[in-house]
């Protein structure tokens, strides 16, 4: 393919490139570093306005770098930190923290280059009052109060961002599509003003959405697939914040980030096992069970608690809004046919401590010890944990990553593991069960 000649300036204090020549780099924000050269890159991208095609051998790697947030937990979902020229939907409840998530990662990005925090709901005093209470400082973040499109494309052009936080893409509006901010015309033309100057500027972009009584972001759903990646911040009842993503096209969409929120804002949780388990001396109480499930990559250890009562109407019914109810009727079902203890005559509840959501196939053995032991009133031995998969045969199945569960049990103070495959190795005395009716009589035999 034939190459042309064209003109870039790069810094020499970062590398980064730019397509004119500009008084302050945004990547690292050094003065008068840009330089002026010529380089030859593929008949490519475009001329005389047509696109063309490029080899994927010509595709500078680079292009393909991230930004470290400083927020473990957020650049863990985000699959490995914040993507150059990416798209990032952030949608919550009202007063969840995503305000102070983005300003705490503004904060915190590992960039030497200015970041733009577009606020439409609170002005520029209500801004820097919430960054004093969390500790956010700087003179990188510039602050701009306004929902006016024009405004907010004059200000990105004069300071050029590395990251752009939008807070919230219900406030953004152009007069050229009306007056009304919010409405689905609105919100698809400022967003894709906004997303398309930021990955041809080498930036990244976090819009704030609302979301509505049903728990999904408000507005049009070609939003969420105008975006790159699209994450869901939720709680419990308590001061935990969970951190997921619904997509991700740099990344996985299994992994969850675990906050608390404080007077100082969000902080990490460095041990989440910790967060889901409650603290008891002696026996466990019937009903409740401790499964040693996978969130992404990480093992974590939850208790399961169920609840089994004579059925208030001709049908039985299953309570369960942290597991799939499905799923629950399914391994009672099981239960019932290998077992022969009957659970269609009750109503089942099911409650996941900490208020998380699992959906990983390894807590299935779990719960169906905790329904076990809610039925029958025997307890679950003390300090044991337990995973694996179960089929509608009555077989347990592997389960991924068993010797990262057995090892985060140990480190907490369990003492026994039971699970689908034969002793790993782990000091942890390990039972292997087949079957369903083997794990039951290796647990309450």
């Amino acid at each position: 393919m034939k190459k042309r000649n064209t003109s870039i300036f790069r810094c020499a204090s970062c590398g980064h490139e730019e397509s004119k020549w500009l008084g302050r780099c945004p990547e690292c924000g050094e003065w008068n570093t840009l330089t002026e050269s010529t380089v030859q890159v593929p008949a490519g991208t475009r001329r005389g306005g047509v696109p063309q095609s490029v080899p994927l051998s010509a595709v500078d790697p680079q292009e393909g770098t991230r930004i470290l947030s400083g927020i473990g937990e957020l650049d863990r979902v985000l699959g490995g930190g914040i993507m150059k020229r990416s798209a990032i939907l952030v949608g919550g409840e009202p007063g969840i923290g995503k305000s102070t998530l983005l300003l705490q990662a503004a904060a915190t990005a590992d960039t030497k280059g200015r970041i733009l925090y577009v606020s439409g709901e609170e002005s520029a005093g209500q801004v820097r009052m919430r960054a004093d209470r969390i500790g956010v400082t700087g003179d990188r973040i510039e602050i701009c109060c306004t929902g006016r499109l024009p405004d907010i494309n004059t200000v990105i052009e004069a300071i050029k961002p590395v990251i752009m936080v939008i807070d919230s893409v219900q406030t953004l509006h152009s007069d050229e599509v009306g007056l009304v901010p919010g409405t689905v015309n609105q919100m698809k033309f400022c967003s894709w003003e906004l997303i398309s100057w930021a990955k041809e500027h080498d930036a990244a972009l976090f819009l704030v959405a609302h979301i509505t009584k049903e728990g999904v972001i408000a507005g049009p759903k070609t939003l969420e697939h105008m975006v790159d990646t699209v994450l869901y911040f939720e709680q419990n009842d308590a001061d935990s914040r969970f951190l997921r993503a619904a997509k991700n096209r740099f990344g996985s969409v299994d992994e969850i980030g675990i906050f608390t929120m404080g007077e100082k804002g969000l902080s990490t949780v460095e041990d989440p096992s910790l967060l889901f388990l409650v603290s008891r001396e002696g026996e466990l109480p019937p009903g409740v069970a401790t499964a040693a499930v996978l969130e992404g990559t990480r093992p974590l250890l939850v208790e399961i608690q169920a609840l089994t009562v004579p059925a208030k109407g001709s049908m039985s019914r299953v309570f369960s809004d942290k597991i799939d109810q499905a799923r629950v009727s399914r391994i009672a079902a099981t239960l019932e046919k290998h077992l022969g203890i009957r659970f269609s005559d009750q109503d089942l509840y099911i409650n996941v401590a900490g208020g998380i959501r699992i959906r990983e196939v390894g807590v299935e053995l779990a719960v169906a010890a905790a329904l076990y032991s809610a039925r029958t009133g025997i307890p679950v031995p003390a300090r044991t944990a337990i995973t694996g998969e179960l089929s509608l045969a009555g077989e347990v199945r592997s389960v991924r990553r068993l010797a990262g569960r057995i090892k985060t049990a140990k480190g907490i103070g369990f003492e026994t593991f039971l699970g689908p495959i034969p002793d790993s190795g782990e000091n942890a005395e390990f039972m292997s069960a087949t079957d369903l009716r083997q794990a039951v009589k290796l647990l309450f035999s």
